[in-house]
């Protein structure tokens, strides 16, 4: 049974839209003759994530968040090669003036901060300004890890990743144990309560549709097979975000990323873990109203 996600986040609206190759689903609120604000989520979630966000930012912003390819009700391409970064950054770059926009204020998390960081970077003017949570930026992280040990050690998944039919499998598992330990477990879960058994299976259903544990973990395929290209510097103003408990990610690659930045700010929560628009929104919400004044 599909939960009743309506029942949580009562002002959705659902539309859909064409990008060259795949459907990209949307959820929307807000004037649409305000500025956008586009979200984009990372793994293993859906548009869900940015609950906190949307009822934030509805009032002064068109508030957009969007279910990547292969994720929630987005299409699920089959194949490696459809969750390259190139073909998820076109995604963004059709959105946009889908929407019927010629810029944004971009929102990510964790993979969709990746994809930010990359489309800001090829798409400059596109982007008016850049805000990231709890994701390094794709230009420091291969060198960062090559150096610090511990990071190698937390991305062990990574590798394990590559393994086929094994991971989707895991995953699924035991109506998806291991999913729920992500957002809940004791070492690096939602640590403020504000991840209820009632948003767990709105995760758990999103992550079960057919296809959905094969495209998340694709993407991870895809950054081994298709190495992503050296990115230019970008100018923008960008704000990172950093929950501190983070234990995937080393809380030193939050201010590395202003090697390759030219206006960087970057607030750390320090009883935040790497959910930080979870843990603590009304933390991040003001961070967020900070940086855009």
């Amino acid at each position: 049974m599909r939960p009743c996600i309506s029942n949580l986040f009562l002002f959705v609206t659902i539309w859909t839209t064409d990008s060259e190759e795949v459907k990209i689903h949307y959820v929307a609120q807000g004037d649409e003759t305000k500025p956008l604000m586009l979200f984009v989520h990372g793994f293993p979630e859906f548009w869900y994530s940015w609950r906190y966000q949307l009822r934030k930012f509805k009032k002064d912003y068109r508030v957009v968040a969007i279910d990547l390819r292969g994720y929630g009700d987005s299409d699920k391409p089959s194949g490696v090669a459809n969750y390259q970064m190139s073909k998820i950054v076109s995604d963004l770059k059709q959105v946009i003036p889908a929407l019927g926009y010629r810029s944004c204020v971009l929102v990510a998390h964790d993979w969709g901060g990746a994809i930010a960081w990359t489309f800001t970077a090829m798409h400059p003017e596109l982007v008016d300004k850049l805000i990231v949570m709890n994701c390094p930026h794709p230009g420091i992280f291969r060198s960062y890890m090559e150096k610090n040990m511990a990071q190698f050690k937390k991305s062990w998944y990574v590798f394990f990743f590559q393994v086929p039919f094994l991971p989707e499998l895991s995953l699924r598992a035991n109506d998806m144990k291991a999913l729920e330990r992500i957002f809940t477990g004791r070492k690096g879960g939602v640590t403020t309560g504000k991840c209820s058994t009632d948003d767990i299976e709105a995760y758990k259903y999103a992550f079960s549709r057919p296809g959905a544990a094969t495209a998340a973990i694709n993407y991870y395929r895809a950054t081994m097979r298709f190495p992503a290209r050296r990115i230019p510097r970008i100018s923008c103003p960008v704000l990172t975000i950093w929950g501190c408990k983070d234990t995937a990610l080393e809380t030193g690659l939050a201010a590395a990323a202003s090697a390759v930045v030219d206006n960087h700010t970057v607030k750390y929560i320090e009883e935040a873990s790497h959910w930080v628009m979870m843990d603590t929104p009304d933390q991040v919400n003001k961070h967020m109203t900070d940086f855009l004044k």
